[in-house]
């Protein structure tokens, strides 16, 4: 099969596309020829050399795919091959053919195509096992997401709408917030002309928020501790801005604040197992009413992997970005 090798760590230059030798599967898995996989932040650490694939997983990028069920272990029994699906990956989506723990899989929602149900396994599954099965979002509350405009920020606007809450984002343009509140978000801040913490008190009645989505990280920790209600939830999915900081102790005992972290790849299989069933059973049927939607940027051919990631760096796309072998 042809898959995106990383040449030598580096630039979106070092992708390119190669003849390598098709996965094999164990009784556990199945083979998903793909239609189309999607970007994520992480593929472009690792691409840089600073974010390696887990022991055991696939050497290639790509941490989630849609396409059709090309052939089961002899343990499963809940596919069947020409089955249309989509998956949750440890890597090796930027491929022809991937291997996947059949409990990693999902039908595709009614609704959506095959293609663009390759941008929906990762962002549901990190917003709902965050927001919701951490954070305990629920009807009534307020809950601000940084990024918006991304792919997961995309996501989490529509779902948490669908379940109830006020819905605050951050974004750096007027267009990134117009989009945002078209999928329903409340709140929209520019972050690169308006200092989000006081918008948030300003909004709350002084109160601040229920729970925060942050992908930013060191730069935004005490600002975002600043900007929770009594009772808050912080969870951190990532640091763009760095990992390293000091907080203020004493923000958070009088609150009771809580600040927790998580990351879908490095859990161990039977926790991403039920992760992804718990997808299915709440947020499949909100996508199969047409209450949530894969919010699609651009396709670009696997070939032009380095293009792609060329756009993700920059910023400039509002939703996921997919590849298309």
């Amino acid at each position: 099969m042809k898959a995106i090798v990383i040449t030598t760590p580096g630039g979106p230059e070092v992708l390119q596309l190669q003849q390598v030798d098709d996965p094999e599967i164990k009784d556990d898995e199945v083979l998903i020829k793909v239609e189309a996989t999607a970007l994520n932040r992480a593929d472009t650490l690792q691409r840089k050399g600073s974010y390696p694939h887990p022991k055991g997983a696939s050497p290639y990028l790509g941490l989630e795919c849609s396409g059709t069920v090309q052939a089961v272990g002899k343990n499963v029994s809940c596919w069947k091959i020409g089955d249309p699906v989509c998956a949750l990956l440890g890597g090796g989506g930027y491929a022809e053919k991937v291997a996947v723990p059949a409990g990693h899989v999902l039908p595709i929602p009614p609704g959506v195509s095959l293609k663009d149900a390759a941008g929906l396994p990762e962002v549901a599954c990190t917003v709902w096992s965050t927001v919701f099965m951490m954070s305990r979002l629920s009807a009534g509350e307020t809950f601000l997401v940084h990024g918006g405009s991304s792919g997961i920020g995309t996501f989490a606007i529509q779902i948490a709408k669908t379940k109830g809450a006020t819905v605050f984002v951050t974004a750096g343009s007027e267009e990134k917030l117009a989009f945002c509140k078209k999928l329903g978000a409340d709140v929209c801040i520019n972050y690169k002309t308006e200092d989000f913490v006081a918008r948030v008190k300003e909004e709350t009645g002084g109160k601040g928020v229920d729970v925060i989505l942050d992908c930013i990280g060191a730069a935004y920790l005490q600002r975002n501790l600043d900007s929770l209600n009594f009772d808050g939830r912080l969870c951190l999915i990532g640091f763009q801005s760095g990992a390293v900081t000091e907080i203020k102790l004493n923000t958070l005992l009088p609150k009771r604040l809580t600040v927790q972290g998580a990351a879908l790849r490095p859990r161990n299989p039977e926790n991403k197992a039920m992760v992804v069933n718990e997808v299915e059973k709440n947020v499949w049927p909100a996508v199969a009413a047409g209450k949530v939607k894969p919010i699609i940027y651009k396709s670009f051919p696997l070939s032009e992997a380095g293009e792609a990631h060329q756009l993700m760096e920059s910023s400039e796309h509002i939703g996921k970005i997919l590849l298309v072998p």
